[in-house]
């Protein structure tokens, strides 16, 4: 006898609608739950650009991710994960060669620091927006990471509780999908 395995484990895919009411919240739907998220301020769209705050329409790939090991601990997870340090940086400057990459410390173009005092990047996901096949200003820093409290909007991203995460991340691997629609 098959035991019938919870919807989104197994189909390997993490669903993001938008709020019935709000555009800058959304529904995360994974593993036969479904957790509140915060998504850009712009909310969803088709059309992402650089800065514009919105969160992209479309199937992103989970590429692996960062973790501060020394306010954070995880249960195991097959996504690589590395550890924040002073001095990791991500790119977020269209005309610079690094655009949407992480770079080192010192960096004069523009960036954003991994390692953040409010916590949002404690786990940070990468998701493949505009990183294996990359445009000037599609936007850059696409990640899947922790909320504010309020579940205020991110830039672009998507942000959910720790709790969440936690819960998640033991079946997120390299590859899976997360389709926002």
């Amino acid at each position: 006898m098959k035991r019938k395995k919870k919807s989104g484990v197994r189909s390997g895919s993490i669903v993001v609608r938008a709020a019935p009411r709000d555009r800058k919240r959304a529904l995360v739907q994974f593993g036969g739950r479904t957790d509140e998220a915060a998504i850009g301020r712009s909310g969803i769209s088709i059309l992402k650009r650089e800065g514009d705050g919105a969160t992209p329409r479309g199937t992103m790939k989970l590429i692996g991710g960062y973790l501060r090991r020394d306010r954070v601990l995880l249960p195991p997870s097959a996504l690589p994960m590395k550890a924040i340090r002073r001095g990791m940086l991500w790119c977020d400057a269209p005309s610079h060669a690094c655009y949407n990459r992480p770079v080192s410390a010192p960096f004069a173009a523009s960036h954003e620091s991994m390692m953040r005092d409010d916590g949002l990047y404690d786990v940070c996901l990468v998701m493949d927006w505009n990183i294996s096949s990359r445009r000037r200003q599609a936007g850059s820093a696409i990640f899947f990471h922790l909320i504010r409290p309020g579940y205020e909007p991110t830039q672009g991203c998507i942000a959910v509780s720790l709790p969440a995460m936690r819960r998640m991340i033991r079946h997120m691997r390299p590859g899976m999908a997360v389709k926002v629609v």
